[in-house]
């Protein structure tokens, strides 16, 4: 008996040994696929990071460009308001210049307009005091 079960064993311990290194085996290729799997899961997760930052720098970087080219246009408009205001103020001085001759010059011809009612007044009453020397 102890013959046969010698002659079992070394057989059933060549199909555990089989076994045991198939299980092995199996275990190796799983443990590589799995392996794999994650290795291109991790890239996938690696390219699909970076995509999201591009798109987002891209989008910050866009609005910043944006608001530069806006300020730069702002500052642009300011200097060509700067440089009108300017020169409304210097033709506004200009016009009340003008405008304060043309009032001296019509109070001066007021002035003349009544001096020259006063002369006739009196070259009237000193024609009329003459007429009336010359009838008596």
């Amino acid at each position: 008996m102890e013959g046969a079960k010698a002659a079992a064993d070394p057989l059933a311990g060549g199909q555990l040994e089989s076994a045991l290194l198939q299980i092995m085996q199996q275990h190796h290729n799983q443990s590589i696929r799995q392996r794999q799997q994650t290795e291109r899961a991790k890239k996938n997760a690696v390219r699909s990071a970076s995509r999201v930052a591009g798109h987002l720098v891209e989008a910050v970087d866009g609005g910043v460009q944006e608001l530069f080219v806006n300020e730069k246009r702002i500052e642009l408009e300011a200097r060509a308001l700067l440089g009108t205001i300017t020169r409304y103020r210097k033709q506004t001085d200009q016009w009340l210049a003008a405008t304060n001759a043309v009032n001296s010059v019509l109070k001066e011809i007021g002035d003349f307009e009544n001096w020259m009612k006063i002369m006739d007044f009196d070259c009237k009453s000193v024609n009329a005091a003459i007429r009336n020397i010359h009838r008596s």
